[in-house]
C-alpha cells in the first residue's frame, strides 16, 4: 500500500481513528493534512511525523474553514487525493423526547454537514484532476436505530446517503467514494457511551472495542483498487472476510 506522492487530509485527525490513519498514511508515504479543532493537539502529531505532515485547525461545521483547510492542503502538497470524513460526536446520548435541540442540532452541523462540507469542497478539484477517494467513517448506526442515539443515528443515516449520492455522481468522473463502519473502537467516544449507561454498547466490555489502527489500516486498504466493489457503499469491519482481505487478525 504505496502512498508516496500522495496527499491525504482527514478530519477529526486529533486523536482515536483520525490520529491512527494520520501515523498509518504517513507511514506508507504520504503527505498528511491534519485537521481538528483541536490545535495542539494535531500540531503535537505532525511533529511527530514530520515534513510531510500540515496541521490545519478547522471547525468542520464551518464551510468556510473546511474550503480554507482543502485549499492550504492542495497549495502545500500540490493537490489533494484523498479526503477522509471522520470528525465526529455521539453526543448528546439521550431519549429524544428529553434531548436538548441545540445540542442536538451541533451533532448534525458536525457528523452531517461536516461531512458535506468536505466532499462539496473537494470534489470540483478531484473532478477536474479526474481521480481522487474520499471516504466516510460511518457506523452501524446509519443503518439501524440505537437507543439515546438520535442525533447519531440521523447525522450517519444522512452521511451514508451522501456516500450514495456523491458515487453516483463522481465515479465517471474518475473519484472513489465509499464509507467505512468500523464497529465499536476503543477511543475517548466508547468511554462517553459507556459513561451514559444508555443502550447495550454502554453495557460492552472494553475488551471487545477494536483498537484505532484497525479501522486505520482498512482506510489504507479502501485507497486500493482492492476495494472498489465497495464503492458507493460501507466496508464493515464486523464482517470477517472484510478483515481477512486487509489482513487484520
Amino acid at each position: 500500500m504505496n502512498m508516496v506522492g500522495k496527499t491525504v487530509l482527514i478530519t477529526g485527525a486529533s486523536r482515536g481513528i483520525g490520529a491512527a490513519a494520520a501515523r498509518n498514511f504517513a507511514d506508507a508515504g504520504a503527505n498528511v493534512a491534519l485537521v481538528a479543532r483541536s490545535t495542539d493537539e494535531i500540531s503535537e502529531i505532525a511533529g511527530e511525523i514530520g515534513e510531510k505532515a500540515l496541521a490545519i485547525p478547522c471547525d468542520v461545521s464551518r464551510y468556510g474553514e473546511v474550503e480554507a483547510a482543502i485549499a492550504a492542503t492542495a497549495r502545500s502538497f500540490g493537490g489533494l487525493d484523498v479526503l477522509i470524513n471522520n470528525a465526529g460526536v455521539v453526543d448528546p446520548i439521550s431519549h429524544l423526547a428529553e434531548s436538548d435541540p441545540d445540542a442536538w442540532s451541533r451533532a448534525i452541523d458536525i457528523n452531517l454537514k461536516g461531512v458535506m462540507h468536505g466532499m462539496r469542497a473537494a470534489l470540483p478539484g478531484m473532478i477536474a484532476q479526474g481521480h481522487g477517494t474520499i471516504i466516510n467513517v460511518s457506523s452501524g448506526a446509519a443503518h439501524g436505530p440505537v437507543e439515546g442515539w438520535s442525533a447519531y443515528c440521523s447525522a450517519k443515516a444522512g452521511a451514508y446517503m451522501l456516500t450514495r449520492v456523491a458515487d453516483n455522481e463522481a465515479r465517471d468522473h474518475g473519484v472513489r467514494v465509499l464509507g467505512l463502519s468500523p464497529g465499536t473502537v476503543a477511543t475517548d467516544m466508547q468511554r462517553n457511551i459507556k459513561a451514559s449507561g444508555i443502550n447495550p454498547v454502554s453495557q460492552l466490555d472494553w475488551s471487545v472495542h477494536i483498537p484505532p489502527e484497525w479501522p486505520a489500516q482498512a482506510l489504507l486498504w479502501m485507497c486500493t483498487p482492492e476495494a472498489d466493489a465497495h464503492l458507493g457503499q460501507d466496508v464493515s469491519l464486523r464482517e470477517e472476510n472484510i478483515r481477512q482481505q486487509i489482513g487484520l487478525v
